[in-house]
């Protein structure tokens, strides 16, 4: 009993932080709809002090990881996949300060300037990783590349009130730009190459999460207008959308792992977007669109929360693969 502790920390996996950001999201759409529609039952405040809740747990466990087992976490570093998966520290650190923004613009702003400036050194990281490897090849590519540098994307949602827009429009240009690099690259490793190993598959909904995201973070930038670029943005993440969801018999047979968050946040990012294509547009479609969104959205969050839990119980998590 006294090897089974160190060595369930020794793997435990940075992906976890994908948790964050799926449980952010929600966080988000929540407050939206409440706002929009009036309701009155404040879910929204609670889901938020329970996501920092877990990301103080969690970013605890890992620094408690960094202590004694540092060189696990370089081992991480160096992984193809694993790699990509540290920013969701920094993007759960923008997400926060994006929830956070109705209730305390000072807090908010000083999570998102910690948040900012980390993705932005995981970002320098990770490309210089890229850039210079020795050892990866187009197998490696998966999804899961977006998060680095197309994280970036998220910075304007808040990143306008907060310092200069000029520090927003930087964000957003590297998030652009590099998405539209590696959805090409995907996609040809996808028609091309072999399919995604089983572990894997879910992020695929991370395709999702660029455009739909991007859409919010132009409103922003563009003075909230829905304009010809918007739209391209929020249709392009809704047919995206509606592709994976014809897909779903596939993603029910992938056996259950951490990477079935990634579900989660592209799934809050385009009920967002549409609830905001409501608020902009007024239109009916959009509204009970939304709120069916929403309403997946509460029921994956829920099952998700269950089975990690279950697992965790099981033992299933945080073992060497």
């Amino acid at each position: 009993m006294a090897h089974s502790a160190p060595s369930r920390l020794e793997n435990f996996p940075v992906s976890w932080f994908a948790m964050v950001m799926g449980l952010a999201g929600l966080t988000i759409a929540l407050e939206k709809v409440e706002r929009l529609l009036g309701w009155t039952c404040q879910a929204s405040p609670l889901l938020l002090t329970f996501t920092v809740t877990i990301f103080v747990t969690l970013a605890g466990v890992y620094l408690l990881k960094l202590i004694r087992h540092p060189a696990s976490i370089r081992a991480e570093l160096k992984h193809p996949v694993k790699l990509n998966f540290f920013p969701t520290l920094s993007i759960g650190l923008i997400l926060i300060s994006i929830a956070l923004f109705p209730y305390s613009e000072a807090f908010s702003g000083a999570i998102w300037a910690m948040g900012t400036l980390l993705h932005l050194a995981f970002t320098l990281y990770v490309l210089s990783v890229w850039v210079h490897h020795t050892h990866f090849e187009i197998s490696h590519m998966n999804p899961a590349w977006f998060i680095p540098v197309v994280g970036n994307i998220l910075v304007p949602i808040v990143g306008v009130h907060h310092a200069s827009p000029e520090i927003s429009w930087f964000s957003f240009s590297i998030g652009l730009v590099f998405w539209l690099v590696l959805l090409t690259i995907i996609f040809y490793r996808m028609f091309f190459h072999q399919p995604l190993p089983a572990k894997l598959v879910p992020t695929l909904f991370i395709l999702i999460a660029p455009p739909g995201v991007g859409m919010l973070s132009w409103l922003q930038l563009n003075g909230g207008e829905i304009d010809a670029f918007a739209r391209i943005l929020y249709y392009s993440a809704l047919f995206l959308t509606l592709m994976l969801f014809t897909q779903v018999p596939r993603f029910m047979k992938v056996p259950f792992a951490l990477s079935w968050w990634a579900y989660s946040f592209p799934m809050a990012a385009i009920t967002i977007a549409t609830l905001l294509m409501h608020e902009k547009l007024g239109l009916v479609f959009f509204k009970w669109l939304g709120l069916g969104l929403l309403m997946l959205l509460c029921i994956l969050i829920a099952g998700l929360l269950f089975r990690t839990g279950v697992s965790v119980r099981r033992r299933e998590i945080c073992v060497e693969e």
